[in-house]
């Protein structure tokens, strides 16, 4: 293995190329950075919250809320379809997984049951998850399946987290950290976001956008009073609309579901107003329900408010429109923000904020780089003293090309520094060093053995390198371990020693063949210098 193949050679020297062209970013200003030519790289080592300052939430989603709002949905919606059909009801009992719906009649069984097939269409994932069931000569269940429940939960959670993914990023907060935390909770962490409050609004807010009809046939006195009709409900008005509740129609006549874009735009005054547009299917359901009701009210419901209530002048079948209100610019932006990144499932509970200020990380910083560099002094220390200055120095000159590649690796790859990840970034140097510890050590006991020089060199490379590889198998697979389970600090840690098992591997073992090759050919030496 001491044979100096020209690949060795080759693959040393690409190592080399790609740890510098990726990590020098790492020495330039955002400005230069940006200045450089498009086909250079251009990105940085990104710091964590604890190195960079920022906010940090655990969220919790609320499921229990989503599941009940849905099921509350489903008797809705059964209501509407059966008295579109004509169909008698006397009663709509809610169940866990759905309702029960009783017949007036039971002769308009039939007619109930195929009524309510539209209920159970495919999805968007193209997934049927609700059935409709006779029980009894006068009862039809409607209800999620099985699997739609159990679903229901985690499938919460995994939606949550890209909608909050989509907020952050308009907010342009640069390398945000979003991971789910056991069953129903989500740890957000936003370095450089100085405004925790900001940051826990834009991410808070539901954003769940509703259309549907004004109930003009009954009183809104009445009805908070406490005489709401079934097939209503009674819902407060944002401060700006002047009006304090608002009787509205149950049935959504379009929800943000179809909303395809929204903007801040002007409306005829010339005031504030957020411009929206729906999707195919919204489009023609907003025109048709529009067509219907020319001359009536229609509410614009916003996690649970109406923030907006005209009158429909004509039908608007263009799928576009614009709510107007007494909008700032910064709260037109907020919401249109909110909308284009889409509705939460479920509501989400802050159960923990902290604040990590740019000192404190740049007090990390610091820590950081000196225990690197007292770990990474120690080690040269060492090799120079146990196997003098050119076994020493080669180990060095890996070691140097190991930090290089790992720093490389994190930028082309995108990964986040955490304080925890400098720990791995230590342990890694070590776990490096100690592949040339074994290998110097085989060495030197075939030398002291009476081998020559070339066969105790390729003797410890070939006889250590099975060990090399069993020490690094072991702990890549700890690392991916802890990557897999853990979370926060641990994933750091265990992401930086990830990548340094492999860059380890090709800086140790490498630089050490082609280093002692080279003088192996040029100095042609008699006796091993570390077997005196």
């Amino acid at each position: 293995m001491i044979h100096l193949s020209r690949w060795k050679v080759v693959l040393l020297v690409l190592s080399l190329l790609f740890g510098l062209l990726f990590s020098y970013p790492n020495l330039l200003t955002a400005d230069q950075r940006a200045a450089l030519p498009g086909w250079l790289p251009k990105s940085g080592l990104n710091l964590g919250l604890d190195l960079q300052g920022g906010s940090y939430l655990l969220l919790e989603v609320d499921v229990p809320a989503m599941r009940e709002k849905r099921l509350a949905n489903l008797g809705e919606d059964a209501r509407t379809v059966l008295a579109e059909a004509r169909v008698g009801v006397l009663s709509i009992a809610r169940e866990p997984a759905g309702v029960i719906v009783t017949l007036a009649d039971p002769g308009q069984m039939d007619l109930a049951i195929q009524s309510m097939r539209v209920l159970t269409q495919a999805n968007q994932s193209g997934v049927v998850d609700r059935v409709v069931q006779r029980q009894g000569a006068d009862r039809v269940r409607y209800a999620y399946s099985e699997q739609a429940m159990a679903s229901m939960g985690a499938d919460a959670v995994t939606q949550s987290i890209e909608v909050v993914r989509r907020r952050i990023d308009s907010l342009g907060t640069r390398e945000p950290s979003i991971t789910r935390q056991g069953s129903d909770r989500i740890v957000v962490q936003a370095p450089g976001e100085s405004d925790p409050a900001q940051l826990e609004r834009v991410i808070g807010q539901t954003a769940q956008l509703t259309f549907q009809m004004v109930d003009v046939e009954n009183s809104v006195q009445d009805a908070m009073a406490g005489a709401v009709p079934p097939d209503s409900e009674l819902i407060p008005g944002a401060p700006d609309t002047g009006q304090a509740f608002y009787l509205v129609k149950r049935r959504i006549l379009v929800s943000g579901e179809n909303l395809t874009k929204a903007e801040v735009t002007t409306d005829q005054a010339n005031q504030t107003a957020i411009g929206f547009r729906f999707d195919g299917a919204g489009a023609r359901r907003f025109g048709e329900a529009t067509a219907a009701n020319i001359g009536r009210p229609f509410a614009i419901i916003l996690d649970g408010k109406v923030i907006s209530a005209p009158r429909i002048n004509s039908a608007i079948t263009g799928g576009s429109g614009i709510i107007e209100g007494s909008f700032t610019i910064e709260q037109a932006s907020e919401m249109v923000n909110l909308l284009n990144g889409g509705a939460l499932p479920a509501p989400l509970k802050v159960e923990e904020r902290r604040t990590v200020t740019a000192e404190l990380g740049a007090d990390a910083v610091a820590a950081g780089k000196l225990s690197t560099m007292i770990g990474f002094t120690i080690i040269v220390v060492f090799m120079f003293l146990a196997y003098g200055g050119l076994f020493g120095g080669i180990s060095v000159v890996g070691l140097l090309l190991n930090g290089l590649l790992i720093v490389a690796a994190m930028s082309f790859t995108g990964a986040t520094l955490t304080l925890p990840g400098i720990a791995g970034l230590i342990l890694t140097f070590a776990v490096a060093v100690d592949a040339n510890v074994l290998i110097y050590e085989r060495m030197r006991d075939e030398a002291r053995a009476g081998r020559s020089v070339i066969a105790s060199l390729d003797a410890g490379f070939n006889k250590a390198m099975g060990t090399i590889i069993d020490a690094n198998l072991t702990t890549l697979v700890a690392a991916l371990i802890m990557f897999i389970f853990g979370a926060g600090p641990v994933r750091g840690f265990a992401w930086t020693l990830t990548i340094g098992v492999f860059t380890s591997m090709l800086s140790a073992v490498l630089v050490a063949q082609v280093g002692l090759a080279w003088w192996l050919k040029l100095a042609k030496p008699k006796k091993l210098p570390i077997a005196e």
